[in-house]
């Protein structure tokens, strides 16, 4: 029978004949496969998730071998070079790019919810002035759940829409509030006007009593990381937000916890690293050395910054990001930074044992440095991953709330611990 997997239990004998569909066998198929009728059946061991697709997606295709990434079918360097995050965000969200009206109606929703209660901006007295960004950015989002209550209702599909405008429009103020609470400067109230990221480095730089215009060349340079940035299919964050979502947890605690996942140094924070390898190997001189450490394995010497899950080619993100960083650095000057990485990356490139594992430049290669070149500190390159990442978290969530197959979020576990045993007294313990 075509479009089957035959499967011989040599315990038992038994052959079992699993459909296939898309490439995939149910793992629930696999319950069948016991040796006795008592048993609870064959599951998969898959530590990480590495070879489990969790839920059927309509919004984000890679094809990591190929350097392939797609917005809802559309190529994302098409995207980088002709449309804004709004835009994309839209795309995202309705699965089709918008018509003008259509765009003007979207932007005109986003941009009227930019405003946060003030009680909240309360809170941020409460952080210490040199408390992390992204630590303050997860609890100033969770917190906005005790303000809008009525987003527990997430089976209405309007009240859903609307929780959706009104996180995508929050992040930049909360993000920038984070920032300038780090520099002990009072936040600055959104701007209408202003484009997504026009308004967000406003919000960020203005100073009190004077007027701000976000130079053009930096306002579309973040506008193309921040479409870089969307979405990325079923990633650790993603996954996060779409578990804690499939508890009917309200998308903004659901998003704290997606952005907690993001916060890790193996995600969100993997820019920073590199900026901090580039700043240790110093020069382009010392490169042959530092490669020589790496390839030896001796000390914690890593090539950041090189390498991905998903990709086994050239990111394509990465060459993207490569051409916006020469417009950036026209207006800021050029990062120093810059020379050691394209030299390490020319290298890297050329050797056999990088090349034959497929360690190729991914997103935070170069991002990194052009966020330092546009002013930005390292600890807060996270919240600039996580402001445009909140579009692909809530398409993601929406996708997984209206999905009837899915249920909350309960991995099986291989159970390796102490058999039956009785509790013994504490005076009788040895």
């Amino acid at each position: 029978m075509a479009n089957t997997l035959t499967i011989t239990d040599n315990r038992t004998g038994k052959s079992y004949e699993l459909p296939i569909e898309h490439d995939t066998v149910r793992a629930m198929d696999l319950r069948k496969i016991k040796v006795t009728d008592d048993e609870f059946g064959m599951m998969t061991y898959d530590p990480a998730f590495m070879n489990t697709a969790s839920c059927i997606s309509k919004i984000t295709y890679i094809d990591g071998d190929k350097g392939i990434l797609r917005y809802r079918g559309y190529p994302i360097d098409q995207l980088a070079e002709k449309s804004s995050h709004l835009e994309v965000a839209y795309l995202l969200m309705h699965g089709e790019l918008p018509t003008a009206p259509q765009l003007k109606e979207w932007s005109d929703a986003i941009m009227s919810h930019s405003d946060v209660f003030d009680q909240l901006q309360k809170g941020l007295s409460g952080f210490r002035q040199d408390a992390h960004p992204m630590g303050m950015l997860a609890s100033l989002v969770a917190a906005l759940s005790t303000y809008y209550p009525e987003s527990r209702k997430i089976s209405d599909p309007a009240n859903r829409q609307l929780q959706i405008h009104r996180l995508i429009a929050k992040m930049p103020t909360l993000g920038a509030w984070c920032f300038r609470q780090r520099k002990g400067l009072a936040p600055v109230a959104p701007e209408k006007g202003l484009s997504y990221t026009g308004n967000f480095l406003q919000m960020l730089y203005k100073a009190e009593g004077q007027k701000y215009s976000p130079n053009p060349v930096l306002e579309r340079a973040l506008d193309i990381l921040f479409i870089l940035h969307a979405d990325h299919e079923q990633n650790c964050s993603t996954s996060a937000m779409r578990a804690i979502g499939s508890s009917q947890a309200d998308p903004y605690v659901s998003m704290s916890g997606a952005l907690s996942a993001l916060y890790g140094p193996l995600h969100g924070g993997a820019n920073e690293q590199v900026l901090v390898m580039l700043k240790e190997i110093g020069s382009k001189d010392h490169i042959p050395a530092f490669i020589k450490e790496v390839k030896e394995g001796k000390g914690e010497k890593r090539l950041m910054g090189f390498g991905h899950r998903v990709y086994k080619n050239y990111d394509p993100r990465a060459k993207i990001i490569k051409q916006t960083a020469d417009q950036v650095f026209e207006v800021t000057g050029r990062n120093p930074l810059l020379d050691i990485a394209l030299e390490l990356e020319r290298i890297a490139l050329q050797d056999e044992y990088f090349v034959k594992r497929k360690l190729y430049p991914n997103v935070d290669f170069y991002s990194g440095i052009i966020y330092q070149a546009m002013g930005f500190p390292p600890e807060f390159f996270t919240v600039l991953f996580a402001i445009p990442r909140a579009a692909g978290w809530l398409v993601q969530w929406l996708e997984m709330v209206t999905d009837p197959e899915q249920k909350i979020a309960r991995p099986r576990q291989i159970y390796l611990g102490s058999p039956d045993r009785n509790y013994v007294p504490l005076n009788q313990r040895a």
